[in-house]
C-alpha cells in the first residue's frame, strides 16, 4: 500500500500520469472518494499517461467512455448509477476488463461482485483541516 498526500490537483494530476505511464493491458483500477475528491483530475492524468490527447471527462450519465488515441485503448467507468449490476452485461463490461486496453472504474464498490481479483484501487479522501486542496491518495494493488 502506498499513501501520497496531494496538496494541489496538479499533484493529483501526476499521481494519475505515472499510474497511467506504468498501465499494461487488462489493468483495471477502481477509483473511490466522494464527489468533488478529485477522481476526474486523477482520471485526466491517467489518462495522459496512455498518452491521449482529447479531453477526458466523466462518462456519469453514459457510463462508459473508450478513448483510442493513446498507447493503449482506456475504458473510463462511472458505475454511479447503475441500478443493477446485471447492467454491466448489456454494457459489454467483459470485453473492457479483460481485453487489450485499460479499465479504470469510478464508484466500483457499487460492481465489487463483478471485479476480477486483481485490481489496483486508488481512494482519494478530503481533510479539509489540513486545507481545501489536501487530497490523501491510497494505492492499494500494485
Amino acid at each position: 500500500m502506498i499513501v501520497i498526500e496531494s496538496w494541489k490537483p496538479e499533484d493529483t494530476f501526476e499521481l494519475g500520469k505515472k499510474l497511467g505511464e506504468e498501465a499494461v493491458p487488462s489493468t483495471i483500477v477502481c477509483l473511490n472518494g466522494d464527489l468533488g475528491v478529485g477522481k476526474t483530475v486523477f482520471t485526466q492524468g491517467f489518462a495522459a499517461g496512455l498518452g491521449i490527447t482529447e479531453p477526458v471527462d466523466s462518462p456519469t450519465f453514459t457510463i462508459v467512455k473508450q478513448y483510442d488515441g493513446g498507447r493503449l485503448p482506456f475504458y473510463h467507468f462511472d458505475v454511479y448509477r447503475i441500478g443493477d449490476v446485471s447492467e454491466m452485461d448489456e454494457i459489454g463490461y467483459e470485453d473492457c476488463f479483460y481485453g487489450e486496453g485499460v479499465t479504470l472504474i469510478e464508484w466500483s464498490g457499487l460492481i465489487e461482485e463483478i471485479l476480477p481479483k486483481q485490481v489496483i484501487t486508488v481512494t482519494i479522501d478530503k481533510d479539509l483541516e489540513k486545507g481545501f486542496d489536501y487530497r490523501k491518495i491510497t494505492v492499494e494493488g500494485m
